[in-house]
């Protein structure tokens, strides 16, 4: 394991009685400082992996270290990770003070330790003054924050964070993103935040997984997971995109819709059928015979920073656009895409075969 790793999971699963399994063979690392998110719809298995890494269960089988120490059976209280939950999961009947002190207290740490300890959590999260505050007077906002301080007075190397925003409005949710990915780069500990919010992850992440029924569908930084989805279901999850049939001529080179077009993938079978993928931002609205698709425009909205145009092609497929420029229901326009814009992606490829073919190119163009 290397040294800036400190947590690894090796070939985990998780599964109840004789209940389908929740947690496929998984295999992961976390390595220390950096902000990762689980994202996934419900039931996908992100917060059973919050949960082993919690110790709240065990895996039915596999491994999790700890740094080079394995944690299978080590109980929760013995790790140096802490929870914040979806609910807060404040005291009700303390205030602020004594509802971040409460783990200190457990641990029969000095009142002159405790009092330093719990400032300085407080100052961390800009509570400072709000030491003898009642919970019931606090906004949701600030009950997140006591949540998150009571969490961090205890030093752990690694924060847990089960959907803590999800119960927040729009604009307070924003903030609070903010706050919390600056809040982890001035702690310098690894934050694991759970969300099934595609733009939550995609604004505070260093690194995200993406799962879908018990197994990891992809990781990477979020432009990688944005830019170079592996799978249908990863760029269906990851913003809107345009996902069409088609075939790889060659390298380079890709035919959809009838025709070919330039492309920058390569490594894939002559004539092997695959999925396109354009994100409806790449798609230039242009006169009909300037676009590389022709469509029949069917629906213009107003998104405010942008209008949301969906039209067909002759074949019958639906293309969605975001664009600027506006154009009215029934106009026959063309769509205009750089080579760049088109991503290629094999039916049925796991996330090791795909690196495997992206190292094996890379060998190639460097002369290895």
């Amino acid at each position: 394991m290397g040294d800036n790793v400190i947590i690894r999971f090796e070939n985990v699963t998780k599964q109840y009685d004789d209940d389908p399994v929740v947690l496929d063979n998984v295999s992961f690392e976390i390595e220390r400082g950096k902000f990762y998110t689980l994202l996934g719809p419900s039931g996908c298995g992100k917060t059973t992996i919050l949960r082993l890494i919690a110790g709240f269960i065990e895996p039915t089988k596999g491994n999790i270290f700890f740094k080079d120490r394995i944690v299978n059976q080590i109980p929760a209280n013995e790790r140096q990770v802490n929870t914040v939950f979806q609910d807060y999961a404040l005291f009700p009947h303390l205030n602020v003070f004594e509802n971040v002190a409460f783990g200190l207290r457990i641990k029969k740490m000095k009142n002159a330790e405790v009092e330093e300890k719990v400032k300085e959590a407080l100052r961390f999260v800009n509570l400072v003054g709000y030491e003898n505050r009642e919970i019931r007077e606090m906004s949701g906002g600030q009950r997140q924050r006591v949540a998150i301080a009571r969490a961090i007075v205890n030093e752990p190397e690694v924060l847990l964070l089960d959907e803590p925003l999800s119960a927040l409005d729009l604009k307070l949710r924003t903030e609070m993103q903010y706050e919390l990915r600056e809040l982890q780069r001035r702690l310098g500990i690894t934050f694991i935040f759970v969300t099934h919010d595609q733009e939550e992850a995609l604004a505070m992440s260093d690194e995200i997984f993406v799962i879908n029924e018990g197994k990891i569908q992809q990781s990477g930084t979020p432009i990688d997971i944005y830019d170079e989805p592996i799978n249908r279901f990863v760029a269906d999850f990851i913003g809107e995109s345009n996902i069409v049939h088609g075939k790889m001529i060659k390298d380079f080179c890709v035919e959809f819709v009838g025709k070919q077009f330039e492309c920058v993938d390569q490594g894939l079978n002559p004539n092997e059928p695959v999925e396109v993928v354009i994100r409806p931002e790449d798609l230039e609205v242009t006169t009909r015979e300037h676009g590389k698709l022709q469509v029949h425009v069917d629906s213009q909205l107003f998104r405010g920073v942008h209008y949301e145009i969906c039209c067909y092609d002759e074949a019958g497929n639906e293309w969605l656009v975001h664009s600027t420029k506006k154009v009215k229901v029934g106009d026959e326009i063309g769509l205009y895409f750089d080579p760049e814009a088109i991503h290629v992606m094999r039916f049925g490829e796991t996330e090791e075969e795909f690196d495997k073919r992206l190292e094996a190119y890379d060998e190639v163009d460097n002369g290895e």
